[in-house]
């Protein structure tokens, strides 16, 4: 999985805003506000990762216990999903 092309994130004010791009403003006509960690997993999903790479690299960044960091993830991944942001 990876982010479709034709959305970035910004730091605006201090909040990490999701905005689409170029043709994909037709499609999603609105902003996504990501949390600290919400943006790093964005910014990692650049590229195309695996759900297991994804949580190895959340394990490696925080403190967190692995069923919490995979509830959390896949919670973030279905709100992606819904938005319309992750190529599969």
């Amino acid at each position: 999985m990876k982010i479709k092309d034709g959305f970035v994130l910004r730091t605006i004010a201090d909040e990490n805003i999701v905005i689409s791009v170029g043709e994909k403003v037709v499609e999603h006509n609105g902003m996504i506000s990501l949390n600290g960690i919400s943006a790093k997993i964005w910014e990692y999903l650049q590229q195309d990762r695996t759900f297991d790479e994804l949580l190895a690299h959340i394990l490696s960044l925080y403190d967190i216990d692995e069923e919490t960091a995979r509830s959390d993830l896949i919670k973030l991944i279905v709100q992606m999903e819904t938005n319309g942001v992750l190529e599969q």
